[in-house]
């Protein structure tokens, strides 16, 4: 009979070396993906599901839709807005001007820490509302409206 090492508990010893790497690196403001987790510890997605689930339940993290999940730390200040309104503010930032060129979807999945697919779904939301004009494969997307303060609270 082969000996294997016992599963139960594992993802508990996950959770406290994520807390581990939260601890020691205090720069630190996302998990690692799902798939690093996996990867890394050589478990099942389930297994790295429940481990994130014990740092949401201790309040150490905490899931971010459409993105990687957030570290929790007290009196840090989090920017919980959907995506789209994020990447609107861009347009303030950045001081854009009307038919001005959008910044790529690669650019902003670097500058927001996302993916780029996730950019890809807000920027069509920010095109359905008539902030953005254009994108498509190989076109620039451009300014099509500045936003008001009260349409981005």
């Amino acid at each position: 009979m082969s000996q294997q090492a016992n599963p139960r508990g594992t993802f508990l010893k996950i959770a406290d070396a994520l807390k581990t790497r939260i601890e020691e690196d205090p720069d630190m403001t996302v998990l690692p993906s799902l798939t690093e987790v996996v990867r890394d510890f050589k478990v099942s997605r389930g297994v790295a599901v429940r481990a994130f689930g014990v740092l949401k339940q201790e309040g150490v993290a905490e899931p971010a839709p459409g993105e990687r999940w957030r570290v929790v730390r007290s009196g840090a200040q989090v920017d919980r807005r959907p995506l789209h309104q994020r990447i609107a503010d861009v347009i303030t930032a950045d001081g854009l001007e009307v038919g001005e060129a959008f910044p790529s979807a690669s650019a902003l999945a670097e500058r927001f820490d996302v993916s780029r697919p996730t950019v890809t779904k807000a920027l069509e939301k920010l095109e359905a509302a008539g902030v953005l004009a254009g994108g498509g494969q190989g076109r620039v997307r451009t300014v099509r409206a500045v936003p008001t303060r009260e349409e981005r609270s």
